[in-house]
């Protein structure tokens, strides 16, 4: 192996141990912290210590409104038998608490139970939070151990009209949209410059997602006139390493496969074992938890009429659509966009006129890698994140790629915003988990119409 491909990689897996490990190191201290907090909230709810042979349901009503954990006190409980056999029934007491006595133990041992509430008896202007958790079934009951189960109540949610429910769903789809049109141009420019379909691309979302989350993770605050600007920090150097990433990707991986004569169907499945490496490796340095940024976790909505939007959504919306602006005024006016452009439409062209095609195209993987990045820290902020962000949004992203045209920068856009807007609104008469299967049954629509996509264009045979 040459000795500078050799030294590129080796940048390439130290730049990753270091910073994975520097995200690793931040935030166990805040793990560790978060499961004491857990654990002080679920005190009140202990178990009772009896010295019989009976076995108990306990059941524990806390009132979670404004962040609090009071209990609940005079709302009916009841449990019974699978087939409906009475049981027992009480009130919670002051301290939000109903004791249910099973009978003996060894009676009811391998038995399971159902435990209602009486919505009816909740306080006035609260429901559960769970609406769908008026009753749970129990576990089959171990000897000498009795059954503890919490139910936590909220403010009572009125359910909105279906026009400001779509109003709503057009507002969180045009933010999701700018996110997924950021990722989308990216790559669609590494497409469109080199022919790749670049199965990694999902896992350089995650990889500026957490770069940002490792950041915003260090102690202190970054603070600017009296503001905390921790996130914006963090999203902004999301936003470098993961240009500085897409760098090293082609300079170590992807540059000496072009140069080999590597055939595009042999470089794609590189890029899928790449995906799996990639995902394997953050796994491993993040965990499989879900994460959160330490700011914009509970924001009050704004209301304009039936529009109910937080200043964070609008804040995301305008960085989004100033960061696709300005890219597009770059690829269209300046010397390095008209070459991308060149290379995109006739590499062997572009080179006879003198441009540095191989340049060209490790800037477009910078800058790509540099969108995909800043678009997983911006969704990361927006709705949190774990290890898989970016495998999970790779599949809308190759939608929105495919439906708007391949290699075409105002297609990728074009798509994304179809793309997200649609599998928003279409909640109005699917549930939430069939949502994306919608949007790719309206991407293989459009395909059988239009193969080329929306703003693509035919290609000539012959």
């Amino acid at each position: 192996m040459p000795l500078r491909r050799l030294a590129c990689i080796s940048v390439l897996i130290a730049l990753l141990a270091g910073l994975f490990g520097l995200f690793w190191s931040s935030t166990a201290s805040a793990a560790s912290g978060a499961v004491a907090d857990e654990a002080a909230a679920g005190a009140n709810c202990a178990k009772a210590e009896r010295d019989d042979d009976t076995i108990h349901v306990r059941v524990c009503l806390r009132d979670r409104r404004g962040n609090a954990n009071d209990p609940v006190p005079g709302v009916s409980v009841s449990v019974e038998t699978l087939d409906g056999t009475p049981i027992g029934e009480t009130v919670t007491d002051a301290d939000g608490l109903a004791d249910i006595d099973l009978g003996n133990a060894i009676d009811v041992l391998g038995n399971q139970y159902r435990i209602k509430i009486d919505t009816d008896t909740l306080p006035e202007g609260t429901a559960l939070q769970n609406p769908k958790d008026v009753e749970r079934v129990t576990q089959k009951l171990q000897l000498q151990t009795d059954y503890a189960v919490t139910f936590p109540i909220d403010d009572e949610i009125v359910e909105p009209s279906n026009w400001d429910l779509a109003v709503n769903l057009l507002a969180t789809g045009l933010v999701y949209s700018s996110i997924l049109a950021m990722a989308s141009l990216g790559l669609n420019m590494v497409f469109g410059t080199t022919g790749l379909t670049n199965f990694a691309h999902g896992e350089l979302m995650t990889f500026g997602a957490l770069i940002a989350f490792a950041i915003d993770s260090l102690p202190g605050s970054i603070s600017i006139a009296g503001h905390d600007f921790s996130v914006v920090v963090a999203c902004l150097v999301g936003f470098l390493a993961s240009g500085i990433f897409g760098w090293l990707n082609d300079k170590g991986l992807w540059l000496p496969l072009r140069r080999r004569g590597t055939g595009v169907i042999a470089m794609m499945i590189v890029s899928i074992g790449l995906s799996i490496f990639l995902r394997n490796l953050y796994q491993y340095f993040a965990g499989g938890q879900n994460h959160n940024y330490s700011q914009y976790t509970n924001i009050s909505p704004m209301t304009f009429g039936p529009l109910q939007v937080t200043s964070l959504q609008i804040t995301v919306f305008i960085v989004s659509v100033t960061v696709l602006v300005v890219a597009c005024l770059l690829l269209q006016y300046t010397r390095l966009g008209k070459a991308t452009r060149a290379v995109a439409d006739n590499p062997a062209l572009a080179a006879s006129s003198g441009i540095n095609v191989e340049r060209v195209i490790n800037r477009v993987w910078v800058f790509g890698a540099a969108l995909a990045g800043l678009s997983g820290a911006l969704l990361g902020v927006t709705q949190g994140f774990n290890y898989q962000v970016g495998y999970k949004a790779l599949l809308m992203i190759f939608a929105a790629v495919c439906l708007g045209g391949l290699g075409t920068v105002w297609g990728a856009i074009a798509g994304a915003f179809v793309i997200g807007i649609f599998i928003e609104l279409s909640t109005l008469v699917v549930p939430d988990e069939l949502k994306y299967v919608g949007a790719l049954g309206v991407l293989i629509v459009v395909l059988m119409v239009r193969p080329q996509g929306i703003l693509g264009r035919r290609e000539r045979i012959g």
